[in-house]
């Protein structure tokens, strides 16, 4: 039993595609060296990532395959003897079997008898398998864009392979990929080492050998000493704190092999642009981070993250040069800001004439009066549902929406569509319910997003995006597959979310009739909906599979309540009487279907009913129905669900007693009529025969 080390050295990889291909590759070995039974019980499988490189390194690996005993089937012993004597389709097995034709033996199965073999096959040196299989996987790791770097070479590969290590034990595996033999070097930190190559002797020695060469290839320890840094930086200006920022952390973690951080300052006068102008700026163009003062407020400072250490003069050097940067950046914000204030947002709505939106659905312009149309039948829905909206303002917010995408600061700093528009609302006298609606005209932008803050906000990004899926839908643009290309799941996602979240009182089916332009488009975006509410319920709010499809069953087009009737049967599922209950309408639901194949009839009819079990069950579920519709109504679905089980004794004594495929047809058929309205009664909630019980 050996340890096992694989490193492939790369060019730059960009920091976006490291950590998945990181767990990739790491699966990718784990699974090749579970296959060829090179994997000892109690195997740690564990990667490493540097943006110069991938690498897993697996403990408890056989350094040879066990033997493998296989079960051969050959032919039938009809073909495989005549008179007696073994034919050549006997020879042929036996010498694909490995063995003589007197150590063949007879197989009885199903179909008959057959000629076996029992072969043992010795097993391989693990560093030979490792040798051929491993640049398979390699080849397999997913990347979102590839290249080619070697004329007349068919393999394809993020960036061009530099080196690779392969080590078991301490024997290198001969591993070869893109034209690069694996061996025992690699290599540290570019700048801080340089060329010189690292020997590794065996795979325990390679995290300490290469901080030793200023490369720190675990991604927890790297994104651990950033973090620290960015703390004890921040510390040297009173009062001060960085702003945390998750995304832009794992960036530069990705960024790095061996992260340094600096603290940067800019002139005050730069903080009277708005403060989601100036983070962008330093965040999205620069990779900096924001710090802000005890109060939260945007201070005159800036964090950057270097990949390399250097020395006093260096350091300044480097402060000034990241100052002077941004610094042009600030201004080129401050002019665009400036000089888009001379003209309106309401003044610009005929250049939105001239700004494609989709070439067969026209401009801009025509989609901000398509918008303006599902918004205003929106709020007038929420207004007979009694929850108020600013209609006017909701009109406004939808005119002027697009108008940011004409502004030289949005042309810019494309990240601030909407961001910008709402400022320009604020700064140029429009209400604050339509600034804020247009300022949050993009949320969410996925599932961890937040919703728009007001109805107004709300209701205009339900209308976008219903009518962008509307749109495509109409033009058979829906995604098929892996394939999304003007993101309908994700804007679909975001409708869902905010009729949950912000519990308005909107249908699916309204929005996607409002939406589409024929009545079969809106048919398909419904479903496609429909789809995107299991998406949240499952995935979103983790909600088991059988109780989302026990839920979708009974009706998903009011999400909240959707997610309200998945929370409860959620908390009453585990109750004995609720498995039992769920069992038997699983089974009630079997005996109507097979009935309905073979023609029969289920006819609610109480008075052809004559045992007592079955008289007692439609008396107790008629009863408990009326007071489970009334739950239902209340929403009071766990004291609903709760009420249903109680049905229970009933149903097994239906069960125990009465047999439903009577031979007499008008029993028959009322029987099943019985089954067929307590399924309807108590199925509006959730349809419990999708329940699965345990064992």
């Amino acid at each position: 039993m050996a340890d096992f080390l694989f490193e492939i050295g790369l060019e730059e990889v960009p920091a976006r595609m490291i950590a998945s291909a990181q767990a990739e590759l790491a699966t990718r070995v784990e699974a090749l060296l579970g296959r060829e039974r090179l994997l000892e019980e109690g195997s740690l499988v564990t990667s490493y990532s540097t943006p110069r490189r991938l690498a897993v390194v697996v403990t408890g690996v056989r350094t040879q395959q066990p033997d493998a005993v296989e079960e051969m089937l050959g032919p039938s012993l009809k073909v495989a003897y005549k008179d007696g004597e073994p034919t050549p389709a006997a020879a042929a097995f036996a010498k694909k079997a490995g063995v003589s034709l007197s150590e063949l033996k007879t197989v009885t199965n199903a179909k008959g008898e057959y000629l076996g073999a029992t072969v043992t096959r010795p097993g391989k040196a693990a560093v030979e398998v490792i040798a051929a299989e491993l640049p398979k996987e390699i080849a397999g790791v997913y990347w979102a864009k590839n290249m080619y770097w070697r004329a007349g070479k068919p393999e394809r590969f993020v960036r061009p392979v530099k080196w690779m290590i392969a080590l078991l034990g301490e024997a290198v595996v001969p591993v070869e990929f893109a034209g690069v033999s694996a061996g025992n070097t690699t290599r540290g930190h570019r700048i801080l080492f340089g060329a010189e190559a690292i020997t590794i002797a065996r795979p325990a020695e390679y995290l300490a050998a290469l901080e030793k060469a200023f490369v720190l290839a675990d991604v927890a320890v790297r994104r651990q000493k950033i973090r620290k840094a960015l703390d004890a930086v921040t510390r040297t200006v009173s009062g001060a704190r960085w702003r945390e920022d998750l995304e832009l952390v794992e960036t530069v973690t990705h960024l790095t092999e061996w992260p340094y951080v600096v603290l940067g300052s800019f002139e005050t006068g730069y903080l009277e642009l708005p403060e989601e102008v100036l983070v962008t700026v330093m965040r999205d163009h620069q990779k900096y981070f924001a710090v802000e003062d005890a109060g939260g407020k945007l201070a005159a400072h800036f964090l950057t993250v270097l990949n390399i250490e250097p020395d006093a003069e260096g350091l300044e050097i480097i402060r000034t040069g990241n100052e002077r940067v941004l610094s042009a950046r600030f201004n080129d914000a401050r002019f665009f800001w400036e000089f888009d204030q001379k003209t309106t947002l309401v003044n610009r709505m005929e250049n939105l004439k001239h700004v494609t939106f989709q070439k067969d659905l026209g401009s801009y312009f025509a989609k901000a009066e398509r918008v303006r149309k599902v918004a205003a039948e929106l709020v007038r829905l929420c207004e007979e549902r009694k929850t108020d909206a600013d209609a006017a303002a909701l009109d406004q917010a939808a005119t002027i929406a697009k108008t940011d995408l004409t502004c030289e600061l949005v042309k810019e700093f494309t990240e601030l569509q909407g961001v910008v528009g709402g400022l320009y609302a604020r700064a140029q006298g429009l209400s604050e319910a339509v600034a804020l609606a247009v300022y949050d005209q993009y949320l969410p932008a996925s599932m961890e997003d937040a919703v728009p803050r007001t109805v107004e906000g709300l209701l205009l990004s339900i209308s976008d995006k219903a009518d962008t899926i509307g749109g495509m839908f109409g033009l058979g643009l829906e995604p098929t597959g892996s394939k999304d290309p003007f993101g309908l799941r994700r804007a679909a996602n975001g409708i869902v979310k905010m009729l949950a979240e912000a519990k308005l009182p909107l249908l699916l089916s309204e929005i996607a009739g409002l939406g589409s332009e024929h009545s079969a488009t809106a048919t398909k975006v419904e479903q496609f909906f429909t789809e995107r509410v299991e998406f949240y319920l499952k995935d979103v709010k983790g909600y088991a599979y059988d109780v989302v499809k026990a839920v979708q069953s009974a009706g998903a087009d009011d999400v909240p309540d959707a997610v309200a009737r998945a929370q409860a049967v959620t908390e009453v599922r585990g109750s004995e009487d609720f498995a039992a209950i769920s069992a038997a309408f699983k089974r009630m639901k079997n005996i109507l279907t097979q009935a309905r194949e073979k023609g029969e009839n289920a006819a609610w009819t109480p008075d052809f009913l004559v045992e007592p079990a079955e008289r007692t069950l439609a008396e107790e579920s008629g009863r408990l129905a009326a007071w489970v519709e009334g739950q239902r109504r209340e929403k009071q679905y766990v004291e609903a669900l709760q009420t249903i089980a109680t049905l229970r004794p009933h149903v097994d004594a239906f069960f125990d007693k009465v047999m439903v495929m009577a031979p007499e047809a008008r029993l028959r058929a009322a029987r099943l009529g019985l089954l067929n309205r307590v399924l309807q009664d108590f199925s509006r909630i959730a349809d419990f025969s999708e329940i699965v019980a345990a064992g």
